[in-house]
């Protein structure tokens, strides 16, 4: 094959000659590396933990991965019992100063009312309707549930998830003026992300009705709809105006993904007891036992929130504000320094919260 590179009268040593040269000039002489330097810089890894600063909590998953990912290791894990469960609000994203599930299901509230006119002077729904924040910020555990019950029911899940998405895309918290699912915790994605790619399947397991957390899960952490157990309402087959099967929401709770329920819908779910589990609330501590309580190596992490200038800080262990919103008391952060979890200080172990910092 005749080649049309050469100049007329040029070899081809000279030819090869001249390639090295430039390959030299457009390497590490111009990077001013040298080319030890330059192929370090080309090969060296990326952090794959690099929003987290140096120290306990970061190198106890680094650990953790590398013992269980090892086949000469004593603690390895096969890839099909490599599970790992992720607890949604003030775990992976933001939860304050109120769950993003009960946000949502207070804009609905005025819709629902339009459409039963009669909750206008029934509570909890009238104080939503007045707007009263003082009021609002009063209203009970159960008024919260009967608001999200009501708000988020009596459609079809193509209509829910539609509408979940509407709001997704216009919906900004309060103090960061940005959308909720820009809230997510960079740090925590870098978690989900090296597990992932070593073999584990990441589940949420969320208090927060599931559908919701269906909508963005895939989207914004890379979990498909099917690794996310929530709560759960009752759904209802029927058809459509056209004779079209539909499924429609009903205000009757199937599943509360809370507390002990945890545990009990990561097996009726995943019928495997996970590896590793992160939470950072009341609400996920038998979750964590249930993981830490399980034959070899186990990874459970806690999150404190502690850290008021850049997040949110709250508790009230270790002498940070009192919250019903993410309730993380001193009996907790007790039982966790005895069980062997880890607590993730956001303030000193998160290097920057969001991927937007």
């Amino acid at each position: 094959m005749t080649s049309h590179c050469f100049m007329p009268g040029m070899s081809r040593r000279a030819v090869l000659a001249l390639a090295s040269l430039l390959a030299v000039l457009s390497g590490p002489v111009m990077t001013g590396l040298s080319p030890a330097g330059y192929a370090h810089a080309q090969t060296a890894p990326a952090d794959p933990l690099g929003s987290w600063n140096d120290g306990p909590a970061k190198q106890a998953i680094i650990d953790f991965v590398r013992a269980t990912t090892d086949p000469a290791n004593p603690n390895f894990v096969g890839p099909e019992d490599r599970i790992a469960t992720f607890d949604l609000d003030g775990t992976l994203w933001v939860s304050h100063p109120m769950y993003t599930q009960v946000v949502y299901a207070f804009d609905r509230v005025p819709a629902v009312v339009k459409a039963k006119p009669e909750l206008a002077t029934v509570e909890p729904f009238k104080t939503v309707l007045s707007g009263d924040q003082a009021a609002i910020a009063q209203l009970s555990t159960k008024d919260l549930e009967t608001i999200v019950s009501v708000a988020l029911s009596g459609m079809s899940v193509e209509t829910f998830r539609a509408e979940t998405n509407k709001w997704l895309e216009t919906a900004q918290h309060p103090r960061w003026k940005r959308p909720y699912t820009a809230l997510a915790y960079q740090p925590m994605q870098e978690v989900i992300n090296y597990l992932r790619a070593k073999g584990f399947r990441t589940y949420i397991v969320t208090g927060t009705i599931q559908d919701f957390v269906r909508v963005f899960a895939e989207r914004v952490y890379g979990i498909p709809p099917e690794q996310v157990i929530g709560s759960a309402d009752t759904l209802k087959f029927g058809y459509d105006a056209q004779g079209k099967p539909l499924l429609t929401i009903e205000p009757n709770l199937l599943l509360n993904d809370d507390f002990s329920g945890k545990p009990d819908d990561i097996y009726m779910f995943i019928g495997r007891r996970p590896f590793a589990a992160f939470g950072n609330s009341t609400g996920d501590r038998q979750m964590l036992e249930y993981t830490k309580a399980g034959r070899g190596i186990r990874l459970a992490m806690i999150v404190l929130h502690d850290d008021a200038k850049r997040e949110y800080a709250y508790g009230p262990a270790e002498g940070l504000p009192n919250t019903r919103v993410g309730y993380f008391p001193q009996g907790l952060y007790d039982e966790a320094k005895k069980q062997g979890w880890i607590v993730i200080s956001m303030k000193n172990d998160w290097k920057r919260i969001f991927a937007f910092e």
